[in-house]
């Protein structure tokens, strides 16, 4: 099967690319051009034409890709054609002329680029990543993936993995065989070493899932503090409704930032207080369940009414920053409480301070964004397979100590599996290979 797509941004534009990839990609820029197919990555201009009557279309430039040396492995070709609709709707509706074409569904090029081997799991997703990347941590991240680096410790990782297994499979099926003893000294060191590499890589405080998602800040505290005025301020615009009256605020209202190339997702909340009306308990629940998973607290107080119930001084134990508002107001001095917290005494209203609370909170970011590592975590799914990982690691060790190789040998092979599964790559074969390789079996 064939298939074809507009890879530029829908909308009218001065430039539009339509994609397409597979058996009859060459067929298609014939039948639209009537001329022979061009010189590969040779940007050639060409008239398009209806199929049927061989009238114009537009006039544009044919890149073909000739397989496998393409981004899909396969024949591919591009479009590059004038951006307006019916141009766009016009060379696709003749597209879906040709047998065996249809549209792409979504990631289906990447997709297809995969399963070619042309790129692996983490470098596809990196590629998503990239596109979706709004802030230039986020930009720097996705292409350090597309590097390979973290790919390459993945595969390196599970190459190990695998001489191992391959020496305790030999162990128990061929038993007879003339194998080095010595082997079995090292089992344990270099499972070992390979375990606590990836509790290493673990211990990242989730830096690459915050730069990939955004780092979370709740604005969180009392009614009528300034909540959804602070988080306009940090906007930039009208963000939140702002009202005098008491409890206006009853559902989490989210915006995403780039402050100064950090992501950022920062919500409003519903003011904390002791409510009969049922929405907005159910909002004030919602909002200490937003500071409980929020990277950073923002506890916005008014500083003539400094409440330190017990919501309050439970939330500013742990990554959270007081924000004194409404200073202009204050007569007398701040509560000696308040001077042993973190805090930043603002007005909103007068815009005082404002300055010092987001450099306050960039310290946050910077500190939260330090990694060492060229190794990082983006998603949650490559998190819950080094999980998986190292349990089957520590079993593996465990049952080894007792010389249990038959039930050793499961563990170790399903540690494999899910290093395998972040670069895409399980392949039982390999552990054959290994086995011929290292142990010249079947001589």
């Amino acid at each position: 099967m064939t298939i074809y797509a507009l890879s530029t941004g829908p909308g009218v534009s001065g430039v539009a690319i339509i994609r397409i990839s597979g058996p009859q990609a060459s067929n298609i820029i014939k039948s639209l051009t009537s001329k022979k197919i061009p010189s590969p990555r040779v940007a050639t201009l060409r008239k398009i034409n209806n199929i049927n009557t061989s009238e114009l279309i537009d006039e544009g430039i044919i890149i073909w890709f000739p397989g496998p040396h393409s981004y899909t492995g396969e024949d591919m070709a591009e479009i590059h054609i004038h951006g307006g609709k019916s141009v766009i709707l016009a060379v696709q509706k003749e597209i879906s002329k040709i047998q065996n074409c249809r549209l792409a569904e979504p990631g289906e090029f990447t997709k297809l680029a995969f399963q070619n081997g042309k790129i692996n799991l983490l470098e596809a997703e990196s590629i998503a990543d990239l596109i979706s990347a709004e802030t230039e941590i986020q930009r720097l991240q996705a292409l350090k993936i597309m590097e390979g680096k973290s790919s390459e410790k993945f595969n390196e990782l599970r190459e190990k993995l695998l001489k191992l297994l391959s020496f305790v499979e030999a162990k128990i099926d061929f038993p007879d065989e003339d194998l080095p003893e010595d082997n079995i000294k090292t089992l344990k060191k270099d499972s070992n070493d390979v375990l606590n590499k990836i509790k290493k890589i673990l211990d990242d405080q989730k830096v690459g899932e915050i730069i990939r998602e955004g780092f979370k800040i709740a604005i969180i505290g009392p009614t009528n503090a300034g909540k959804s005025s602070l988080l306009n301020n940090l906007s930039n615009r009208e963000v939140a409704i702002v009202s005098e009256i008491a409890g206006t605020t009853r559902d989490v209202v989210e915006t995403h930032l780039n402050l100064d190339g950090y992501p950022v997702i920062i919500s409003d909340t519903a003011g904390i207080r002791d409510s009969k009306d049922e929405i907005e308990k159910k909002g004030i629940k919602l909002s200490l369940k937003k500071a409980e998973n929020a990277d950073l607290k923002l506890v916005v107080v008014d500083a003539k009414n400094v409440d330190f119930s017990d919501f309050l001084t439970d939330i500013i134990k742990k990554n959270a920053i007081l924000v004194v508002n409404k200073s202009d107001l204050l007569e007398g001095e701040l509560d000696p409480k308040i001077l042993e917290i973190d805090h930043v005494l603002i007005s909103l209203k007068k815009n005082l301070n404002i300055d010092k609370l987001i450099s306050k909170i960039k310290n946050k970011l910077k500190n939260k964004f330090i990694s060492n590592e060229d190794i990082l975590i983006t998603r949650e799914r490559h998190r819950q397979h080094l999980i998986q990982c190292v349990k089957h690691l520590e079993d593996f060790l465990d049952k080894n100590e007792i010389k249990d190789f038959d039930k050793a040998a499961e563990d170790l092979r399903l540690a494999t599996r899910h290093l395998g599964m972040i670069v895409g790559k399980v392949d039982v074969e390999e552990i054959l290979g290994s086995i011929f390789n290292d142990f010249c079996i079947g001589k």
